[in-house]
């Protein structure tokens, strides 16, 4: 599996190398590249440290400036680039990866790779992308498809996270699901709360068919469910009359 390195070409502002070095940090990659970057780009009162947030402590004071020579001669290049819905008789470099895409092929082999992020303005030009490995492209609105770059550089190591992060890093994205013991017991409150309500008898078995077919989509946490367990108690007290013992706690 790859862990690319992320070189940044020309950038005009500051500003976009400090949001790229703090996206890098917010995702696991370290090594910055920068080719013909701002002059205070390692200032660290400047404005990319400003942008930086924590990577002003490692990825940013780290970065190595660099030529797209050196790149081409030393790294599997994918450039990252605005060329949606474009096609052959339209782009230099016809067809295009997506970063879903990238992560698959780069999760795939061992070699040192970088993403080349270009201009703010006019990106990597068709002579650096002629001479890059690969291309790769965010999908967006054919409408408005261009990104500025410190959201395509976001987006793009976000979706490739997993490279560069190993799964205790990870956030369980499965999310977490109460014990079906504690998922019994909020149905067991609820047939007490249908009784307790008079719900007609005859009504009750279809009722609680309903209640399971709501609550297994749902996937309560350990904490959803104990606090829907308090509010089924607290409201079959109120139903079965006794409202002055709850009303004394208020």
């Amino acid at each position: 599996m790859t862990v690319p390195a992320v070189a940044v070409v020309d950038a005009q502002t500051p500003g976009n190398v400090g949001t790229i070095a703090r996206a890098m940090k917010n995702f696991g990659f370290d090594d910055l590249l920068l080719v013909d970057p701002p002059e205070d780009v390692h200032d660290p009162d400047g404005e990319a440290y400003g942008f930086a947030g924590h990577a002003r402590e490692d990825v940013l004071p780290n970065a190595e400036v660099v030529t797209v020579d050196h790149l081409v001669e030393n790294y599997y290049t994918i450039g990252m680039t605005a060329i949606t819905n474009e096609d052959s008789r339209r782009h230099v470099r016809f067809p295009f990866s997506t970063p879903g895409e990238i992560r698959e092929d780069l999760g795939g082999v061992e070699t040192d790779a970088v993403l080349v992020f270009g201009r703010e303005d006019v990106g990597l030009t068709n002579e650096e992308l002629a001479q890059l490995d690969a291309i790769g492209a965010i999908p967006a609105s054919a409408e408005y498809p261009v990104l500025n770059l410190g959201q395509a550089a976001t987006i793009t190591l976000y979706e490739l996270r997993e490279l560069a992060m190993d799964e205790t890093q990870l956030p369980d994205v499965e999310g977490e699901r109460a014990d079906e013991a504690q998922i019994e017991r909020l149905y067991d409150q609820w047939d007490l709360l249908l009784e307790a309500v008079d719900h007609p008898e005859e009504k009750r078995a279809k009722t609680m068919r309903m209640f399971r077919r709501i609550f297994g989509r749902a996937h309560l946490t350990e904490r959803e469910a104990i606090t829907m367990l308090g509010i089924l108690r607290r409201a079959r007290t109120f139903a079965g009359g006794d409202r002055s013992t709850e009303a004394k706690k208020h």
